[in-house]
């Protein structure tokens, strides 16, 4: 395995990624509502400091159907969706099967990269998220955790430094079966 730095293409990939990306926030949540919402109200402060576009953000029960019409709508606008919530192992948790369901392209790496630094954190209860992220269509779908730790775990070790070149990618070489790269 060749542990060397980025080579000139990855740099390349990255210093042509767009730095501000189309992103849309979704909090799945019985309880929460916007002003309760620390975790979502992370993800929005987070991303316009990061000078990204936000293009929705909304807070749905944890129901399956109100969250699949809330994505859906989501990818219309963006190139990224986050979700937070509804990714536990109790009977009330259906994001994962519904985010599983629109995912064409899963990108394991993700939950894997998550699990991993949330267990430096949480230590075993790491075993607990679902977390997942994928392509769906054009649209980046990532599902995490809840809780505010999570969510802050998941945006500064893993998308905050990435979104643009997630972005590059998905736009690079279009995607097959949609016109021109979108769906």
């Amino acid at each position: 395995m060749d542990l060397s730095p980025p080579d000139a293409a990855a740099t390349a990939h990255h210093a042509a990624a767009p730095r501000s990306v189309r992103v849309a926030v979704l909090t799945v949540s019985d309880t929460r509502t916007p002003d309760t919402d620390t975790s979502g109200q992370y993800l929005l402060a987070e991303l316009r400091a990061g000078g990204h576009e936000v293009v929705g953000y909304q807070v749905v029960r944890d129901d399956a159907l109100a969250i699949r019409a809330a994505l859906t709508d989501f990818m219309r606008d963006a190139v990224v969706v986050i979700s937070s919530g509804g990714t536990g192992i109790t009977g009330r948790d259906v994001t994962i099967p519904v985010v599983e369901s629109l995912v064409t392209k899963p990108m394991p790496g993700f939950g894997e990269l998550f699990r991993m630094l949330s267990y430096r954190e949480v230590g075993g209860a790491a075993m607990l998220s679902r977390a997942v992220g994928g392509l769906a269509g054009h649209t980046l779908l990532f599902a995490l955790p809840g809780s505010l730790n999570a969510v802050r775990t998941a945006w500064e070790g893993l998308l905050r430094d990435e979104l643009g070149h997630l972005a590059f990618e998905v736009a690079r070489h279009g995607q097959p079966g949609t016109v021109g790269g979108v769906g």
